[in-house]
């Protein structure tokens, strides 16, 4: 549908820059007076950070700046304050105006604000794996594991241990998918210890002694800290949004994924509280569907063609190294090289990269 010809152009406004909101801003960009407000300067492929932590030639891949996919609207990099019905406040002080507003905030998660800085954190990661003999993982959920797996596969000689406070590995699915996880992780020598936790008060990289929450003691020459992360919704508290939040801090959305309540607010991804596991590909077909009712509200269409998004069943794909994996499918479970081959080898990098209208391997000169 063309936009009318001879309107003054919609501004529209995305907050978060992640899975998402990068999709959406490309999706948009040349429709609208368009800004994308995230702390950050580039979009960070986050089911790639684990392999770049191991490889970090691949994060020249998988961290993309905003300015290489959205070449036509505004980049505010800075977080976003406040929420009126008609601004955006960031933090640094800037009030943007906006028409059509998406929140695709996430979860809070604290990386630097440039590419540059952030390939540096991936080469000290991999210094520091690099230089330990042994090595502790703290959370059995998909990034403890993913981590586990790709230093276990990359790095054989070195001694992991996995401590998860949980009955099973991965509990976000199904307890057959978590069994082949963890008889994958004791065929690669990974030590997991369940319904444990490990104290890391007043612990450094320097210490290699960790006590857990039965007493035990072990040597780790380094450790790394995967377990969840929290919501990003918590400067929502205080705006116009504070009463469209559920008990958990999510945002409350309909069918058409605009917030309850209101006509010109759109929520996607992780911070919705659509009743679905929150996963990448999911946050994708949200960011497709809110896209699709923009350029029909943006074209004065109807209400009433609006396209509605169905919850998805739990489908979910865990790699494990290089060439092996886990997928759980409504129906059944499957492991081993299949699994490994849809997603381990190059975690959707590729793909996620046409998404935004990239090369999938970009040609250095």
């Amino acid at each position: 549908m063309e936009l009318a010809l001879g309107r003054e152009r919609k501004k529209v406004v995305v907050i978060g820059g992640g899975v998402a909101g990068s999709l959406l801003a490309k999706s948009l960009q040349f429709l609208a007076d368009f800004t994308l407000i995230d702390e950050k300067e580039y979009f960070e492929i986050p089911w790639a950070s684990l392999r770049a932590m191991v490889e970090p030639s691949f994060a020249e891949r998988s961290v993309i700046n905003h300015r290489d996919y959205l070449t036509n609207g505004q980049i505010i990099a800075s977080r976003a304050i406040n929420v009126s019905d008609t601004e955006v406040l960031t933090a640094t002080g800037r009030l943007i105006p906006y028409d059509y507003l998406v929140i695709a905030t996430g979860h809070a998660d604290r990386v630097p604000k440039t590419k540059t800085e952030r390939l540096s954190e991936f080469q000290e990661e991999n210094h520091k794996i690099r230089s330990a003999n042994s090595i502790l993982i703290v959370g059995g959920g998909p990034t403890g594991v993913e981590l586990a797996g790709e230093i276990a596969v990359d790095y054989p000689d070195k001694k992991v241990t996995l401590v998860h406070t949980g009955s099973r590995l991965l509990e976000f699915i199904g307890p057959k998918a978590a069994s082949k996880t963890l008889n994958w992780l004791k065929s690669r020598r990974v030590e997991v210890i369940l319904e444990q936790s490990v104290s890391l008060n007043n612990i450094s990289d320097g210490s290699k002694t960790y006590q857990t929450s039965e007493g035990g003691t072990f040597e780790a020459d380094c450790h790394f800290l995967c377990t969840g992360k929290r919501l990003g919704s918590a400067w929502l508290k205080e705006t116009v949004l504070e009463n469209s939040m559920d008990v958990n801090g999510r945002l409350m959305v309909d069918e058409n994924l605009r917030v309850k309540g209101r006509k010109n607010i759109f929520a996607i991804g992780d911070i919705t509280n659509i009743p679905e596991i929150k996963q990448g590909y999911l946050a994708q077909k949200q960011a497709l569907v809110a896209a699709k009712n923009l350029k029909l509200l943006l074209a004065g269409g109807k209400e009433s063609k609006l396209a509605t998004y169905e919850p998805h069943s739990v489908m979910a794909l865990v790699s494990l190294g290089r060439k092996h994996g886990v997928a759980q499918f409504p129906l059944t479970t499957i492991s081993g090289r299949i699994p490994g081959l849809i997603k381990s080898k190059d975690l959707f990098v590729g793909k996620t990269r046409k998404q935004l209208g990239l090369e999938p391997h970009p040609v250095h000169d």
